[in-house]
Order: C-alpha cells, then structure tokens, then sequence
C-alpha cells in the first residue's frame, strides 16, 4: 500500500526526465516513458497484491500543507481507488507502447503523457477536496497540449472543444467544494469532514452542492448532454490519448461523482437519481444509435464510448451496493476494452491506411492485409458488446442486476443498450475489415503517401504487446471478476458510502 504514493512521484519524475532525455534522443525518451510507465503499474500490482480490503480509506500519506485554509496532503486508498490505480498503471504502459512511433517531439510528448498520469494517479488517492482538485486540473491541462500538437483531424477545434468543457465541470465542482467548506466551518477540506459536516446542513444546501459538484464532475464522465467534447476529443487526439481520455480520464469524473459528489451529498443524490439515471439511459441509447450510423470509425468507437459510460451513470444512480460495485467494475472493463479499441483503430489501422472513412476501408481485404489487428478488434469488440468471458459482461450484467432490485424499468431500457451495442460493433467489425472478402490486396485502393495497401507496413512488436497485456487482462477479468469485486464490496460498506447507498433512489 504504501508503494501507491510513489505512482504518482514516479511518473512526474519520469515526466521530467523524459523532456531531459528527449533533447539528446528520441528513442531514450521512448525507453524513460516505457520505464515509467512500467514502475509505476509494477508498484499498483505489488500494491494489490499486499492490499487487505476494509471497508474504510487507509491513510497512506498525511501531512499538513495550507495550515490557515485546512488543506492536508492527505493520501488514502480502499479497493475503488486500489482498482483503478491498476488500471491507471495498465492504460499508461500500454499508451507508451501505442506511443512508440510518435517521431516529433518526442520528449515534449511524452513529458506530458506521464504528466497526465501522474495526475490521474493524484486523483485516486487523493482523501482531502482541494488535493483532489488541484490533481484533477493537472490531469486536464496535458490534454489540450497532447491533442493540439499531435492529434489529428480538427485537432485545435477537438483540443480546445475538450478543455473548455473540462474546466466549465471544474468551476461548478469548485463552486460546490467552496460552498461546503464554508457551510461546514472552513476548518478542513478532508472528505470525511466534509461529509460529516453535511449532515448539518439544510435541504436546499445539500441539493444545491450535490447538483454542483456531481454536473461538474459528470461532463468529465461524458454524461447526456454535456458529452459532446467526448466524440471529438476521441477523434482529434492522437492514439495514446484516445486510449487515455477513455480508459482512465473520462473515469475521473465518474469517480468523483462516486468519491465526493455521493458520499458527500447523500440527500442530492436521493433527490437527483432518477433524474441522472434517464440522462444516463438517454446516452445508453442515443449515443449507441450515433455509433450505428456513423461513417468514420473514429466516431464509431468515440459514440460507443459515451454509451458504455452511460452504464457506469446508472449503475451509481441505482445507488445500491450490487448496482455501484458493478459501475466500478464497468469503469475498468470500459478502459481496458476502449483503450484496445481505440489502438487498433488508430494506431493499427489509420497509421497504415491512412484513413478512418468506412466506405474506403469497405474496399479493403483488411482481415488478409491486417490480420492481427483484425483477430483483436473482433476480440476487444466481442468484450465491447458484453459476451461472457471477456470483462463487459461481468461488469454490464452486474449493473443491471443491481439497477433491477431498485428500478426495474430503468434495467429494461438500459437492456435494449446492449442490443445496440452488439449491432453497431458487428457492423463495424464486418465493414472495416471484412467489407469485401473477394479483393486481393493489389486491388485496395491507395491512401496517402502512395503507398500500395500490399506495402502496409507489419503489426510491430510494441502494438502486438500492448493488445495482448488488454487482451489478457479483460479475459481474466471475464473469468474472474472478483479479484476487483473482492475489493470494491468492502470499499463500499463505509460509513462514507453508507447513507448514499440505503437512500438513493428509493
């Protein structure tokens, strides 16, 4: 346990020392990136592997910082944060790996990745509101440089597109935050406190925080309709990030929905659920329905990505222990199938053929020309539509489950989801890269710089170890869901989540 704080040491270390190393070689920079990336997942396991789940927050770093405001450096994790700091170590290292064919300022690149990551890392650990937020923003500033310097289409419009909504859901956190520390005495900042003291505060308070801080904190997790930055975002950004901003950072916000808007505002969120659960249902659906007719395969996964977080939505909106611990799941299964999705996509697929359009791609044999990354976007989309044995279904089953024993309705709409899920991928699946099983590469139409689809350049060692680690880990997950389960039950048999989840949508 004590190994997680230097997740976050590691990777602003590595930050440094990648812009160092980038000044003198691109391919050291490359290899301080991997390093990093590596210590710092090879810390969260070896931190897993000693954690005993409890069902309270265990204090790994506390140490006073802003004494007049309150304000500790207050660092703790139970199995939520424990489970996504795994996943934070798994998305990073194989973003590096996704990463590797970067070749324009390389170390600037990956400077700010590992930025990012250190982040995120702050986020999860992070017991005390104004140490999250202040990581929350360090999450969100590298995006805008990553996605205007290195993405791709409209890359200045998705980038800023982004980073406006970002911060528009972090003025109404902060504001949420302030008004609580200031109703409740401004003594501390530590989550707990705050979450004691709102238990004196008056009905319209309670409502009034829990709107602020959970919108705020919901645009982030890609909620209807403030989820618009998330499609664009996903396409402008290049691969890496899309890997990131899917698999960990839209999970930022759905954490802190959990973490702090839940826990600390248990009357708002019995007030609000039935509200949010809809706008959530309403994303399952219109945003599946967007993915089926999209024409850029970007989009697709983009879409899909938005439907996938709406489950996450409703599964802390049925607000009970099966529904929330299936959320918390969902949200690892979603980054590590996303992630994959957006790889083959963008790094497989578009590096090569240079382009996204499903009409070109239709012209293509890919599953002949490309057959790796064909055999693991069938697998990473079979894990999308939720087929046993592959994380998706554990995660998504255990989210209806539980939103059933609290609104059967909301289950049954939600239901028709994974319909659509399962049609969008499918036609992904068979247009992109079975669209014309009769072609011969010779006749695949030529993209870019000219080259012929025969000269595609082979599936490299970087991309085929980044797609087995997701592959491996959301099998194992399939299979045994309660190696995170086991970890995320007692989490939430805390005080703090206590009056959250026996009074939130009843």
């Amino acid at each position: 346990m004590n190994a997680l704080p230097c997740t976050i040491y590691v990777s602003f270390a590595g930050a440094a020392l990648a812009l160092l190393a980038g000044a003198r070689s691109a391919q050291l920079a490359r290899i301080v990136a991997l390093v990093t990336a590596l210590t710092a997942f090879g810390l969260a396991l070896w931190a897993g592997a000693h954690f005993t789940p409890t069902n309270s927050l265990q204090t790994l770093v506390d140490a006073p910082w802003i004494a007049e405001l309150g304000v500790r450096y207050h660092l703790a994790a139970d199995g939520i944060s424990m489970t996504l700091m795994v996943l934070t170590g798994l998305a990073a290292t194989v973003g590096v790996l996704f990463s590797w064919n970067i070749e324009e300022r390389v170390g600037e690149f990956f400077a700010l990745y590992l930025a990012l990551i250190g982040g995120v890392f702050g986020v999860f650990l992070s017991a005390d509101a104004f140490v999250f937020f202040v990581f929350y923003e360090i999450a969100i500033v590298p995006k805008y440089f990553l996605i205007a310097n290195w993405g791709s289409t409209n890359r200045e419009y998705g980038a800023m597109k982004l980073v406006l909504y970002s911060f528009a859901g972090s003025a109404l956190v902060m504001a949420g935050l302030l008004w609580a520390y200031a109703a409740s005495g401004g003594s501390s900042f530590a989550l707990s406190d705050l979450a004691l003291a709102a238990t004196q505060f008056t009905r319209f308070e309670q409502l009034g925080m829990f709107a602020l801080v959970f919108t705020g904190f919901a645009v982030l997790a890609g909620m209807f309709p403030f989820h618009t930055w998330a499609p664009t975002g996903h396409v402008a950004a290049p691969t890496a990030a899309s890997m990131l901003l899917a698999g960990v950072v839209m999970k930022l916000g759905a954490y802190g929905c959990l973490r702090v808007a839940m826990a600390t505002f248990p009357t708002g969120l019995a007030y609000f659920a039935p509200v949010i659960a809809w706008l959530a249902i309403i994303g399952i659906v219109y945003a599946g329905l967007i993915a089926l007719v999209q024409e850029d395969f970007k989009f697709v996964i983009g879409y899909s990505s938005v439907s996938h977080m709406g489950f996450v939505l409703l599964g802390l909106a049925a607000a009970n222990s099966v529904a929330v611990s299936g959320a918390v799941l969902q949200m690892f299964s979603h980054g590590i199938i996303a992630g994959l999705l957006f790889a083959v996509v963008g790094r497989m697929v578009y590096e090569r053929t240079h382009t996204r359009k499903l009409a070109d791609l239709r012209a293509m044999p890919l599953h002949k020309l490309l057959p790796f990354a064909a055999v693991v976007f069938v697998i990473a989309g079979l894990a999308s539509m939720g087929m046993p044995g592959f994380s998706g279904f554990p995660a998504e089953l255990t989210i209806l489950v539980g939103t059933w024993k609290t609104k059967p309705l909301w289950a049954l709409v939600a239901a028709t989801g994974v319909l659509i899920a399962a049609a969008f991928t499918l036609r992904a699946i068979q247009v992109s890269f079975f669209g014309k099983t009769d072609a011969t590469p010779a006749s695949a139409p030529a993209h870019g710089h000219g080259a012929h689809a025969h000269e595609f350049p082979p599936i490299t060692w970087a991309e085929k170890a980044g797609a087995i680690l997701l592959i491996a880990a959301m099998v194992y997950l399939g299979l045994n869901p309660d190696a995170l389960l086991d970890w995320i039950r007692p989490a939430l048999e805390s005080p703090l989540f206590r009056a959250a989840l026996t009074g939130g949508a009843s």
